[in-house]
């Protein structure tokens, strides 16, 4: 089997190389400091490892949402402008139109392979919150990513609910790799619960989804998360998964599976 190569940038930022198609998540590129958001501010604490001019060409962006600027920053949004093909929810093309390409869940898109092959994308739900916040958080992507001879990939995107993994893992799992946003987000915006997954959920999440390898993103860099990379490997060794755990630091890469 190919193996799925995985670069983390920082926050919810990483490049994805899988079947010679290299991809990236969430473009985030500013620099620490406070980022409005309506009539509250979240803070960046720490900038990417890697510039946009660094990671150069990709072949498509996996755009979870667009509204929160710990997803998609002013840099990120200049990246897009030179981006092939974004992917990502109906509610960010609405606003931004061009490159993206709004694709519904469970519907997916084939980009042709170096090697004559295809490797799907397919979007699949994802709550950035609890039940019933849609409308106050917006829509969120995730997406999944498969082809022949190759492992598939889960980016869970901005989702905290295991209702909605398990949703997932019965329609297109078991999964070789599964990239999940955790961190256990919290603003005032939902004051009561998570807006991501917690670093137990996480590691639910994983077995869950059948995965032999999980990579988190988006549990650092920024104010508004409670939990950290030392909550996620504590939890994984409370539930006997620390060999499928693969913390990765800013700038690292790992081949898997």
């Amino acid at each position: 089997m190919t193996p799925v190569e995985i670069t983390y940038v920082g926050g919810p930022t990483a490049v994805v190389e899988l079947g010679g198609i290299r991809l990236l998540t969430d473009p985030t590129f500013d620099a620490p400091g406070e980022y409005p958001i309506g009539t509250r501010k979240l803070v960046k604490t720490a900038g990417p490892a890697l510039t946009a001019s660094r990671i150069g060409a990709v072949d498509a962006v996996l755009l979870s949402h667009d509204q929160h600027p710990d997803n998609l920053d002013t840099s990120g949004r200049t990246y897009l402008s030179g981006a092939p093909l974004t992917l990502s929810t109906a509610a960010a093309y609405d606003r931004l139109g061009a490159p993206v390409r709004a694709l519904p869940a469970w519907e997916h898109v084939d980009l042709s392979r170096p090697d004559g092959g295809a490797l799907r994308v397919t979007a699949v739900p994802a709550l950035h919150g609890p039940e019933g916040s849609e409308p106050i958080v917006g829509e969120v992507t995730g997406f999944v990513l498969s082809g022949e001879g190759l492992p598939k990939v889960y980016v869970s995107g901005d989702n905290a609910s295991l209702d909605v993994v398990a949703e997932i893992a019965g329609r297109e799992g078991p999964f070789d790799v599964a990239v999940l946003f955790a961190g256990a987000a919290r603003t005032p915006l939902v004051p009561d619960a998570p807006l991501t997954l917690t670093s137990e959920a996480a590691a639910r999440a994983a077995e869950i989804l059948g995965a032999r390898h999980v990579v988190p993103l988006h549990f650092e860099h920024w104010g508004h998360f409670t939990q950290d990379g030392a909550t996620l490997t504590k939890a994984f060794a409370e539930a006997g998964l620390t060999d499928r755990l693969h913390l990765l630091e800013p700038g690292v890469s790992v081949r898997l599976p």
